[in-house]
């Protein structure tokens, strides 16, 4: 059974940064595509980054582009706003080369967990 866990949330500042791990666990595929995605208080999740196995392509979301860095495992969080506080969500998909940015794509996923930036 394939586990997703994601870890390194917490509370920071503005402008500080985070970083989030992500491990997959339990699975009998070599490679994966992973996803981040988002959801804050009152409104419906959403895409934040993804990338293939092999890093090419990764996308972001505008809203990230340029400070949040995704890699196999992990997503780095920098110059963090207030906005960005939300529960996040580890995503994979397997044995693919495709990094997509829509939910119903991915069929493993976290529980979450929370980012919470302080004005």
């Amino acid at each position: 059974q394939v586990q997703v866990v994601e870890s390194g949330g917490g509370l920071v500042q503005t402008g500080g940064s985070l970083r989030l791990s992500c491990v997959v666990s339990g699975r009998t595929f070599s490679t994966y595509a992973m996803g981040w995605f988002r959801q804050a208080p009152g409104k419906e999740r959403e895409f934040v980054a993804a990338r293939t196995w092999s890093g090419n392509p990764t996308l972001y979301a505008d809203s990230v582009k340029g400070r949040f860095i995704i890699s196999r495992n992990t997503l780095q969080m920098n110059s963090l706003k207030p906005d960005d506080t939300a529960v996040y969500y580890c995503a994979a998909r397997s044995g693919t080369s495709v990094a997509t940015m829509y939910e119903s794509t991915y069929a493993y996923w976290g529980q979450g967990t929370q980012v919470t930036v302080s004005p």
